[in-house]
């Protein structure tokens, strides 16, 4: 790694050494704590953990309870933040991870500026120092994808597997995953395609049921219903960008009592966009684009999700840095999908203020129509991107990438 890398790990990490420190400042005298409510959650978990009960006797723990041992050091060495530390030691191998994925093609300059979009975004940065888990599912992922790239199927598989048993989300990335795999074998013959497939495939079986079968046998039928089955009939309605934000809130309202089906549904725009978008790997099977693919599949998996909260952003931000590096979007253009991504989202939070720290009833029509503008931009920004994606690569540019 060149010294401009080296200089830009270092900067990322006294970055966030900044923001972890502010954070335990701002818990200590401020009333709005710096610290994610979530991460309450996973250090109480740990707790009945480190004293050899289970997770799930901590209310609203819904996460595989290897998450929870992970932070089980809290309480051996007796420090509360403790857990962030291992959360932003993994944040910055990620930012590693994408600095040797990137295309070696573009211009050094231009490599920095993409792989800044992960190390010094404070979305990210806050995310991670704040106690949220997303940056263990995301070393997960790039790492899965680094052995991937060098045609090391079965470490790949290991921990692709081990990422879908974090969160299950990453599920929808074999079919793009599978595709590269086929084209990329295609020259060795049916049986080598046959062969690396079934590698991967078992490999990824492996820790998926394996650790499945283990939490099951240590905590029973609660494993599955909170860390699997609570995501297909939750009704979360709060910090919810989502444009069921509005029917989930009168869902749960209406427990018991009847109300509407249609939130059950949701998933079915979600389960088309992300079965046709992980198909575009199949006309362009590159590994670049198969990070471009990634990006747009997760994109439409957050944007159509029934909860979306700002940290589902991070799921598609490890593969926004190789998506721009093949872009054709003019830089006017991009700044405008920016700023509209940001306003309303902005929108959307003024309004969730006024609801959850000033007690106003703004669901309608604030929170429901910030909603539908968040959405809406995201469907218009979308369709851009698959736009975009579709788009042939220049001859010039494929030469590089091919040299």
């Amino acid at each position: 790694m060149v010294g401009e890398d080296w200089g830009l790990i270092v900067l990322s990490f006294l970055v966030r050494v900044g923001f972890f420190l502010f954070g335990i400042y701002q818990d200590a005298n401020f009333k709005v704590r710096y610290t994610d409510i979530d991460y309450f959650v996973f250090h109480d978990a740990a707790k009945y953990v480190y004293e050899g009960k289970s997770p799930y006797a901590r209310d609203t723990y819904r996460y595989t309870p290897l998450l929870s041992w992970l932070l089980v050091p809290n309480h051996y060495f007796g420090w509360f933040h403790l857990g962030k530390i291992i959360f932003v030691i993994l944040d910055l191998i990620t930012g590693f991870l994408i600095m040797k994925l990137l295309n070696q093609a573009i211009s050094k300059k231009r490599a920095l500026m993409l792989e800044s979009i992960w190390l010094l975004n404070p979305m990210v940065i806050t995310i991670s120092t704040r106690g949220n888990a997303e940056s263990v599912l995301c070393c997960l992922i790039m790492l899965a994808l680094y052995y991937l790239q060098k045609g090391k199927y079965t470490m790949a598989g290991l921990l692709y597997g081990l990422s879908i048993h974090f969160k299950i989300y990453p599920i929808i990335y074999c079919i793009p995953m599978a595709i590269f795999i086929y084209h990329r074998m295609r020259k060795e013959g049916p049986r080598a395609q046959l062969t690396a497939l079934l590698n991967i495939g078992v490999s990824t079986l492996v820790p998926l049921l394996g650790c499945g079968w283990a939490m099951y046998k240590m905590y029973g039928y609660e494993f599955l219903d909170q860390s699997y089955l609570y995501h297909l009939y939750r009704t979360d309605h709060r910090h919810n960008f989502s444009i069921w934000n509005m029917l989930l809130y009168l869902d749960s309202a209406n427990k018991g009592n009847g109300g509407s089906n249609l939130s059950k549904y949701a998933f079915v725009p979600q389960l088309l966009l992300v079965l046709v978008t992980g198909c575009f790997e199949w006309w362009n099977p590159t590994f670049d684009n198969l990070l471009s693919v990634l990006f747009v599949q997760t994109f439409a998996f957050v944007a159509y999700n029934k909860v979306c909260t700002s940290q589902y952003f991070v799921w598609y931000l490890i593969f926004l840095p190789f998506y721009l590096s093949r872009s054709h979007i003019s830089w006017r253009r991009g700044i405008l999908m920016v700023t509209l991504w940001a306003v309303t989202q902005g929108i959307w939070l003024s309004q969730g203020y006024y609801l959850e720290f000033e007690g106003k009833n703004v669901f309608y029509p604030g929170v429901f129509v910030a909603s539908a503008l968040f959405f809406l931009t995201n469907v218009w920004l979308l369709g851009g991107f698959i736009t975009d994606l579709k788009t042939p690569v220049p001859l010039a540019m494929a030469g590089k990438k091919n040299n």
